[in-house]
């Protein structure tokens, strides 16, 4: 097997191979800095589950289901159902990643997506509740990822929210006088109050900021953060968990192509939902 100069290159010198793209504003994969990858939506993806969706971000591919289950409230919270998500990153998906226990970055991804639901007020626990004290949906959310090639917490979203869009639940009614549920067979659609969206951003050498980064950039990058923001264009949080700082004309800048690429995803996701309602 021959290998070209520049395979010799990236292998040796990873770093400088790829300060010899950033110097001239583009990188290894043809983007600009700035440039999003192509994504691909299917919705509906899981017919077992109550919705389903599957994301295709560049090589970057997740797939995630929605089942509702019927419980009894926390006394606690007597008129609040739950949602549990779980993100699931397999061997499958990348070689490092190994079988066992969920790993520490599977149990940060889903503590994001839960705190990204809870303070969005995407969904509201409210609305799961069938009668207080005594019923209440608890929505199990399982992403999983497919294949891991960078940014994955921005597929989770964008699947996580298309999925939440396609999840209907049965009409339930508690009948005093027979002591029983009855599970109806009509359904309606889960109350999506709003749509969050996630675009990660990459720091190279303390100075370089790119976006929607791959694994490979992830790796040699000195710092990594993502940027939410709801669809009316407000900001709706920024997870900068250390590493290099950013200066704020970078951020700025970050959170205006937030923005755009908000406004190009939701009507990716209206247009795929209303697609497979015609």
């Amino acid at each position: 097997m021959e290998f070209s100069s520049a395979d010799v290159f990236k292998t040796v010198q990873p770093l400088e191979y790829y300060r010899s793209f950033l110097k001239n504003n583009k990188r290894p994969d043809g983007r600009e800095l700035f440039q999003s990858r192509q994504t691909f939506l299917n919705i509906g993806y899981i017919t077992s589950a109550n919705g389903s969706a599957m994301v295709k971000q560049g090589e970057t591919t997740v797939v995630c289901g929605v089942k509702g289950e019927l419980v009894t409230p926390s006394p606690e919270e007597p008129k609040k159902g739950f949602i549990v998500p779980n993100v699931d990153l397999p061997p499958l998906c990348a070689s490092f990643f190994k079988p066992g226990p969920p790993s520490e970055q599977a149990q940060v991804l889903s503590q994001q997506i839960l705190e990204l639901i809870e303070n969005s007020g995407c969904i509201l626990k409210e609305d799961l509740c069938i009668e207080e004290n005594k019923l209440v949906w608890c929505l199990y959310i399982d992403i999983i990822c497919l294949n891991y090639d960078g940014s994955v917490i921005d597929a989770c979203v964008i699947a996580l929210l298309a999925a939440l869009l396609n999840t209907t639940l049965p009409v339930v009614q508690i009948s005093e006088e027979a002591n029983r549920t009855i599970v109806e067979h009509n359904t309606e659609s889960l109350k999506v109050h709003h749509l969050p969206i996630s675009l990660s951003f990459t720091i190279f050498d303390g100075e370089t900021v790119i976006a929607d980064p791959t694994k490979e950039e992830e790796f040699w990058s000195s710092g990594t953060f993502h940027i939410v923001i709801l669809e009316d264009g407000s900001l709706a949080g920024i997870h900068k968990p250390g590493g290099s700082a950013i200066a704020d004309e970078d951020l700025c800048k970050c959170i205006t192509l937030t923005k755009n690429r908000s406004a190009q995803l939701i009507k990716l996701i209206n247009k795929t939902i209303l697609t497979l309602k015609t």
